[in-house]
């Protein structure tokens, strides 16, 4: 039992009779919640309420007992035991009373104000310990705002509203902490976290790494080629940079460091490669299944609208990898070290198989949550053809657990997110922050998206992919709708920039994660996975006046808009580089650069119009220019290593 409770809560401070007791709890919610989430995603059963109150409640309560694990001080280990015991309490309260608060029109009685302060307590509880203080700041600021309101003067103040009212509103109904943000949660994330889990205790991360490095190895710069590749598919399953570096990056970083790459360099592609899993389809971190539930538009839109600029952003980084590799003269592979693609598909390939699955049905159009049903379903299937694979069932009991470990901040995020939405919609403030930004901004729709990038940066640093989504579609994509930008545009644009500080100084969690498996400086790093990750800082803009990128348009502006963002994005990463064959000089870098932003500058004209094109045939020719010159120089050009 010590070996299953240390499995359980493996950062666990506590020992003996205490440890067990509290992992077999967690376990057991774990399974129950695993269970009940497997059978309403397939049958149905629950009203959206109901089911959000009992999946928060037994979620709540294994977050709070993993933390009371988490510390050696035994009143603060009682206290967070009391208030796990009391989040078991919001869930099977409304399910039993349900039919009575509607008939009472969900106003509030004393009961129902008891449980929602207490609920508040563990929402904020669970954020502390999980997201950080920056979310429970501006939820106690949004509370005290929706309390307090009458002191302030002016538009923004209000008459102020009472615990009841708040009650009502926050927990009686799908407004609150039981809101949209939980009920992705609940039909959507934990389901597919407990996927990604399965099929990596499977060994499928193995698998990745393996097929990636059949396709790359034998190219100059393989390892990193690998690194880029293998951490891409496995973050897209899991949606978390920082996991994404710890996870494949103690394999890829060493192997890149052995190949020649520097130790900054090293920790910064996998850095960079983790995070192209954020906005990857077909999971994006969760936030494909959020973003359709706030927009309204089917989740298999927003998947094919996310996949050029996800696909830019990891060719850019697969070019800057390879031209690094050449302009240090790194040795290749030898072809015995190098697994053929055939031998990986024919020996695991049938791992992928839940995969294929789960994209074709979704494709097919199935729910997302029916889809991942029978994704789990073929995992389950397919494991116990080898022994390799096979996993016993104490094995799939810990992968519910480490699937409830790993998702407590999504769930912390969206219940704190339920009450920043509740509040705001209730006093009306979302919109006027939105016009906030729209005054500053004027009528330049450039200035606006300026303020609205800066926002989204701020606004996001440091919080999980769900977390910053589900702030900055709150407060900031109003501003970017009122603007009259199709809704997916303006949703993807503070995406985007949400997403960036993880890989952006003050904060850069997964360049750190990178830099200290790799040995190197972390700021360092950092600024080395911003020249590696340009993408995310310009493909923003690039979509939303090229809205091509995301499918919008017609088939000759898609594929306009495309070949220009491909060859600009690939011009841009070889002038960073600064190598194409040979050194280029400061001069053929900024041709480079200038043929790039001819590439990708936006215009107002549409993109058959001859001064459209003349722009963008401008940009290829000073592109092409460069590309000959390093073609003519690689001739005569003695190819010694280049160092920096």
């Amino acid at each position: 039992m010590e070996k299953f409770a240390s499995q359980v809560l493996p950062k666990a401070r506590i020992d003996g009779a205490e440890k067990t007791v509290v992992a077999l709890v967690v376990a057991v919610l774990g399974l129950a919640v695993t269970g009940m989430l497997l059978y309403t995603s397939y049958f149905g059963g629950l009203t959206a309420l109901l089911l959000r109150s009992m999946f928060f409640s037994m979620m709540a309560a294994a977050g709070l007992l993993v933390i009371a694990s988490n510390t050696r001080l035994p009143l603060v280990r009682a206290v967070l035991y009391l208030l796990a015991i009391a989040a078991m309490l919001p869930g099977p309260y409304l399910y039993e009373n349900y039919h009575q608060i509607i008939r009472r029109g969900a106003i509030a009685n004393d009961m129902d104000k008891t449980l929602f302060v207490a609920t508040i307590v563990i929402v904020l509880v669970l954020a502390r310990a999980y997201i950080g203080r920056t979310m429970v700041a501006i939820s106690v600021l949004a509370l005290a705002y929706a309390y307090l309101g009458y002191l302030i003067p002016g538009e923004y103040g209000h008459s102020g509203y009472s615990t009841g009212r708040l009650a009502s509103n926050l927990f009686l109904r799908t407004e609150g902490v039981f809101g949209i943000p939980m009920g992705v949660a609940a039909q959507y994330i934990f389901l597919f976290s407990f996927l990604g889990v399965l099929l990596m205790k499977s060994g499928l991360g193995q698998t990745f790494v393996d097929l990636a490095h059949a396709l790359t190895g034998r190219v100059q710069g393989g390892p990193a080629l690998t690194a880029v590749v293998s951490s891409t598919l496995f973050s897209s399953i899991n949606g978390s940079a920082v996991a994404g570096v710890v996870t494949t990056g103690t394999f890829t970083i060493p192997l890149m460091k052995r190949a020649g790459y520097r130790p900054k360099t090293a920790g910064a592609i996998e850095a960079a490669a983790s995070s192209a899993g954020q906005i990857m389809p077909p999971v994006m971190g969760a936030a494909a299944f959020l973003m359709a539930e706030m927009t309204g538009i089917p989740y298999v839109t927003i998947a094919m609208a996310a996949l050029i600029p996800a696909l830019l952003y990891v060719l850019a980084l697969l070019v800057a990898v390879r031209l690094e590799a050449g302009k240090f003269n790194m040795a290749r592979a030898q072809d015995e070290d190098v697994p053929s693609v055939l031998h990986v598909l024919t020996s695991r390939g049938y791992m992928l198989a839940p995969l294929v699955v789960l994209v074709g049905f979704l494709i097919y159009g199935y729910t997302p949550m029916k889809s991942v049903v029978f994704a789990i379903a073929t995992a389950l299937i397919i494991m116990p053809m080898t022994k390799a694979t096979r996993i016993s069932p104490m094995d799939l009991l810990l992968t519910t657990t480490e699937t409830v470990r790993n998702t407590l901040s999504v769930v912390a995020a969206v219940a704190t997110a339920g009450v920043l939405i509740g509040v705001l919609t209730l006093t009306g403030l979302a919109l006027q922050i939105s016009s906030l930004i729209l005054d500053v901004g004027g009528d330049s729709m450039f200035l606006v998206l300026i303020f609205t990038m800066f926002a989204s940066f701020v606004l996001g640093l440091g919080l999980p992919t769900s977390a910053a989504y589900l702030l900055l579609a709150i407060l900031v994509a109003p501003a970017l709708e009122g603007f009259g930008l199709p809704l997916i545009a303006g949703h993807m644009f503070i995406f985007y920039y949400g997403l960036i500080s993880a890989i952006t100084p003050p904060v850069a969690l997964a360049a750190y994660a990178g830099a200290s498996i790799a040995g190197a400086g972390a700021n360092e790093t950092a600024f080395e996975s911003i020249r590696l990750g340009f993408v995310k800082l310009i493909i923003p803009f690039v979509f939303i006046y090229s809205p091509g990128l995301l499918l919008i348009g017609s088939p000759a502006s898609i594929i306009l808009q495309t070949t220009a963002a491909v060859i600009g994005v690939t011009a841009l990463a070889t002038a960073f580089t600064g190598w194409l064959m040979v050194p280029l000089n400061i001069f053929y870098r900024a041709m480079l650069i200038a043929g790039a932003v001819l590439l990708l500058w936006p215009t107002s004209m549409p993109d058959t119009d001859p001064r459209s094109l003349a722009i963008r045939l401008a940009g290829l020719a000073l592109c092409g220019a460069v590309v000959v010159f390093a073609r003519l120089s690689s001739r005569t050009h003695h190819k010694e290593p280049v160092r920096s």
